[in-house]
């Protein structure tokens, strides 16, 4: 049986990563956290635009309803972690699916355009409504939730619940796009007539893709919601999301690895870049066009397509 070196790396960089809080400080952990809650923003972007050739301007919607949701829950029902994640998943899920309805027909620039503006429509209502998001000054005083076990957990602890959550989805990711389902998304990228001639009911395996991309994403807003403390409105807006696609294009779009990768690099740059400059975002469009000209498959979809050239 054949395996691709992504997946042959993947048992020695779990054992690594296991092993990290042994010989790193915490403040070098609580960045990894950080990192590894991007991973699956990005992993689920990229199951949008790699899988269906959508790129999306909106993504961070469902991160921060995600985030949002746990936040309040945990501020006025109940500190159990597994309710809040379930809650953010399922506001995440009932967010997508209506802006999926008024998306998904659209593609290219035009689906791009909307998912900005739905995008911005959820920005305002939780910068304008004060009395339930905290408006501009967001929502602070999130307790560390309880996980129902004896023992106390903190920070450092939390690493390891981010570390067994963003594995599973992870994995669940790659079981996705290398399913018959995750196969027709891309049939409908490279053809939607020809999938449409087949019989494929394309309008709905988008509507499909749009929703369980969302959930992803959800789930990563209620992991950076409780590293966070915290959550406001520029947790659902466009430099987030413009962010979460630069990830996916730095590593490779299409790859799944790939925007793993790009969210790593990315989030230990801005870490370590904006501790000593102010304009982070300006670094940002560099990369950007710095990728585009020397990486214009991203990264590793550049490395795999010189490894297949040789």
């Amino acid at each position: 049986m054949k395996f691709s070196l992504p997946y042959l790396l993947l048992l020695p960089l779990a054992i690594i990563l296991v092993l990290l809080p042994t010989v790193l400080s915490s403040y070098s952990i609580s960045l990894i956290t950080q990192a590894l809650i991007f991973v699956l923003f990005a992993m689920s972007l990229d199951l949008l635009v790699g899988s269906l050739g959508l790129p999306s301007l909106g993504h961070a919607a469902f991160f921060g309803v995600g985030a949002y949701t746990a936040a309040l829950i945990s501020l006025k029902v109940t500190m159990n972690f597994w309710i809040c994640l379930i809650a953010g998943i399922f506001s995440g899920l009932i967010a997508s699916a209506i802006f999926g309805l008024l998306a998904i027909r659209a593609g290219g620039s035009s689906f791009l355009m909307i998912t900005l503006a739905l995008g911005q429509v959820l920005w305002g209502v939780a910068y304008k409504w004060r009395s339930f998001t905290g408006g501009d000054d967001g929502l602070t005083g999130i307790a560390f939730p309880s996980f129902g076990v004896p023992w106390a957990l903190n920070r450092d602890s939390y690493y390891y619940i981010v570390l067994i959550i963003v594995s599973l989805m992870c994995v669940f990711l790659a079981i996705i796009v290398s399913s018959p389902f995750g196969l027709t998304l891309k049939g409908i990228r490279d053809s939607e007539l020809r999938m449409k001639a087949l019989g494929y009911n394309v309008v709905l395996y988008k509507y499909s893709c749009f929703i369980l991309a969302a959930a992803f994403a959800s789930v990563s807003g209620v992991l950076f919601v409780f590293y966070n403390r915290f959550v406001g409105p520029s947790d659902l807006g466009i430099v987030l999301s413009a962010k979460g696609l630069l990830m996916v294009i730095l590593g490779g779009v299409g790859t799944l690895w790939g925007p793993a990768f790009g969210a790593m690099v990315i989030t230990l740059m801005e870490n370590i870049f904006s501790a000593v400059m102010d304009r982070w975002i300006m670094l940002l469009g560099i990369i950007y066009v710095l990728v585009i000209l020397f990486f214009p498959r991203g990264v590793i979809g550049t490395i795999k397509e010189k490894a297949r050239g040789n």
